[in-house]
């Protein structure tokens, strides 16, 4: 079972984690999950050529520590070197910070769930009429799931 993603590392500006995640560790994150599977396994000399060697090796390697540090890579040692390799899929990280997003906001909400819940169907059907329906379906197949399980 994968570990879930938190914003525990993050600052929370208001923005969200994702904008949290400087320029550089964000470009270094994009780069590991548009690699191939096959070579899922990253060291800092592999970032340091891919990028044409215009950043510093230290700069690369301080930047994979503290991507390691916030949970969002793992990290092997082979003699003197690290690899490093993605704990989440783009999809699972994002996934991940939406949900410890939404699970702080339903925390904080003294006057209940329901302003929370409202501002999202607003933003949702604001957005996309289809999505409204896809966010119905879903709340139907999670209900039928619970029924299953009490």
């Amino acid at each position: 079972m994968k570990p879930r993603v938190t914003l525990d590392g993050f600052k929370r500006t208001g923005k969200g984690a994702a904008p949290d995640l400087g320029p550089l560790e964000r470009e270094v994150m994009e780069f590991i999950w548009r690699r191939p599977k096959r070579a899922a396994e990253v060291s800092v000399r592999d970032i340091h050529l891919a990028f044409d060697e215009r950043l510093a090796y230290t700069t690369l390697m301080t930047t994979l520590d503290r991507l390691h540090k916030k949970g969002l890579l793992d990290r092997r040692k082979e003699g003197r070197a690290f690899f490093y390799s993605p704990r989440f899929s783009p999809d699972e990280f994002e996934r991940g910070v939406a949900r410890d997003v939404i699970n702080m906001l339903l925390g904080r909400a003294s006057a209940g769930v329901e302003p929370i819940l409202a501002c999202i169907i607003d933003a949702v059907s604001e957005r996309d009429r289809a999505m409204l329906d896809e966010l119905e379906r879903l709340i139907k197949e999670k209900r039928r799931a619970v029924g299953r399980k009490e």
